[in-house]
């Protein structure tokens, strides 16, 4: 079996109780019969896991020795700073505790993702080592596909799907493919060369989601929650850049540093009048213009 789900158990085991003994872990890990077969988990084999998991994670398990022997994790910090450690490691724990509770199977409800999940595994090998990859893409409004080399710089998870930013070599140009949307993907034996500049956070660091190149600068937007979603947008922001501004009880306002993409107002319209456009001018035209459109289609109703 692939260790990286029993490495993940046992690092998330551990975070969520603090400190825990050698005994407890064994307990716990017992009755995870997924993975587990129901067998304890000896001190010889926590050991290698320990070893393993600083060697591919950083993560550092340590021993408190006073007051009995519990291990915890001693640089959480470097946990919470990785965004895409945090992100793997809470996906494989929520994995891990759907496996636990199988029998719920039919009571608990996921979102289906698009298929390409095979075409990211290809395109990651293809970027470990600098190598250009030839695929066939068909765009959604096209009857059949294209093929052509690309050069994958990085790739990007967002609403459900995959995507792959890279150099069309045949354009000369920086683009974006859904992997949903590619029928075939061959790894070449040609290299090519990342450019030194290049930083996949910043090219997306004023991004709402995967729209880029299309114009719009980036600028300060400020928006208003009424008092029923000021609380979502509290617990999950739109954008890394979102900060609150004032919530006095009935609304409340966030400031954003983003481009103001057709993809960030087509989020803002998901949720109707429980958002207003407070500044950009052009943005309240933008939001009106939708709106009014979207009034004609009902208004023989």
């Amino acid at each position: 079996m692939n260790q990286l789900p029993k490495y993940t158990w046992l690092i998330e085991t551990i975070r969520r109780a603090g400190k825990i003994s050698h005994k407890d872990l064994s307990d716990k890990w017992q009755r995870h019969k997924e993975l587990s077969d129901c067998r304890p988990l000896h001190r010889a084999t926590f050991n290698r896991w320990r070893e393993a998991i600083y060697d591919q994670f950083s993560i550092m398990i340590d021993c408190q020795k006073t007051g009995g022997y519990l291990y915890f994790i001693a640089n959480p910090q470097d946990i919470e700073e990785d965004k895409l450690k945090k992100w793997m490691l809470d996906s494989y724990a929520v994995g891990n505790v759907i496996g636990e509770n199988l029998s719920l199977k039919d009571r608990i409800l996921v979102e289906e993702i698009p298929s390409g999940r095979d075409h990211l595994t290809t395109i990651l090998e293809a970027m470990k080592d600098n190598r250009i990859v030839t695929i066939t893409y068909r765009p959604f409004k096209k009857s059949h596909g294209y093929t052509f080399p690309i050069e994958p710089y990085c790739v990007r998870l967002f609403e459900n799907r995959w995507y792959v930013l890279a150099h069309n070599i045949r354009y000369g140009d920086i683009r974006l493919y859904g992997l949903d949307r590619m029928e075939n993907v061959e790894v070449t034996s040609e290299t090519f060369k990342l450019p030194k500049d290049f930083n996949a956070e910043e090219y997306f660091s004023t991004a709402y989601g995967i729209v880029v190149g299309t114009g719009e600068k980036p600028e300060k937007i400020i928006i208003r929650a009424n008092e029923d979603h000021k609380h979502y947008l509290k617990s999950l922001p739109l954008h890394h850049s979102q900060r609150l501004i004032e919530d006095v009880g009935e609304y409340a306002d966030f400031e954003l540093f983003l481009a103001p993409t057709y993809d960030f107002v087509m989020k803002l319209l998901q949720v109707g009048s429980m958002i207003e456009v407070i500044e950009p001018a052009h943005l309240r035209r933008t939001m009106k213009g939708w709106i009014s459109d979207m009034c004609q289609l009902y208004k023989n109703d």
